[in-house]
């Protein structure tokens, strides 16, 4: 997993939920728009009011967030990942 900024500005993050296998979700939460926490035992945690996200699929686990981490297209070619955006 490594932080990296899509053409907005915000945090994205890169995860590998299975080998060979990439996903890239917006690291805003998007109760209050905070900055969620780096993935940790496969979750995201917005440590501003504990709305937690599942990290391989954006999925909200705990509001009081109602809606998923954005998804953002990632493609591989060889070894580069590369952020749609």
């Amino acid at each position: 997993m490594r932080t990296v900024a899509a053409g907005s500005g915000d945090p994205v993050y890169v995860v590998q939920p299975e080998a060979g296998t990439y996903a890239a979700f917006s690291g805003v939460c998007t109760h209050s728009g905070c900055t969620v926490d780096p993935p940790k035992d496969g979750k995201f945690v917005c440590p501003c009011h504990g709305s937690c996200f599942d990290a391989s699929s954006g999925a909200v686990l705990r509001g009081p967030a109602t809606q998923a981490l954005a998804r953002i297209g990632i493609t591989r070619d060889g070894d580069r990942l590369h952020l749609a955006g």
